[in-house]
């Protein structure tokens, strides 16, 4: 990491005590407190979530059955996760709500392939690149009406800092 300016620290991600894994796609959830990042396995990409600090990985049962993953995005504190999956012959961005424990796949005109997500750190939207007909697109798809704010600390439903804050905390 040299040009890095001072204080920057590196640090590999936590094993998940199954050997060396080669990671892809990491997302760090807004508080910094779990990673989400892809390995193989048996063969097929899956996405594994970890706490950051202690390593320890967090079951996702909803995705086991859809795979390959790709594009993983996390919310602030981790509540939701976005990524991509696939069910049969199709791509298909999903949400995992992991305090309901629901999984929320977004409906999709038949041309629209996705290829890449970005969930926003309250989850209450989300940019996904699509393909169609061979030309890339990015929409911009509101979650409001899916999904409860996934909110830092201390923030306010309307997203400025609590008074006496001295800022406003941005979504």
């Amino acid at each position: 990491m040299s040009g890095c300016g001072p204080g920057l620290r590196r640090r590999p991600a936590p094993s998940t005590g199954l050997g060396p894994e080669a990671r892809q796609e990491p997302a760090l959830s807004g508080d910094g407190r779990l990673l989400a990042s892809l390995v193989e396995r048996d063969g097929r990409t899956t996405v594994l979530l970890q706490e950051r600090l202690s390593g320890r990985v967090i079951p996702l049962r909803q995705l086991q059955r859809h795979q390959p993953h790709s594009s993983p995005s996390l919310s602030w504190n981790g509540r939701y996760l976005a990524l991509l999956v696939q069910r049969g012959t199709r791509r298909l961005a999903v949400v995992e709500d992991r305090a309901t424990g629901r999984l929320h796949p977004l409906p999709l005109p038949g041309d629209l392939e996705p290829q890449r997500l970005s969930l926003s750190s309250d989850g209450q939207r989300l940019a996904l690149q699509l393909v169609q007909a061979g030309q890339r697109r990015v929409d911009l798809f509101d979650l409001s009406g899916l999904l409860e704010p996934d909110r830092a600390p201390g923030q306010r439903l309307g997203g400025s800092a609590p008074e006496g804050a001295g800022g406003a905390a941005g979504p």
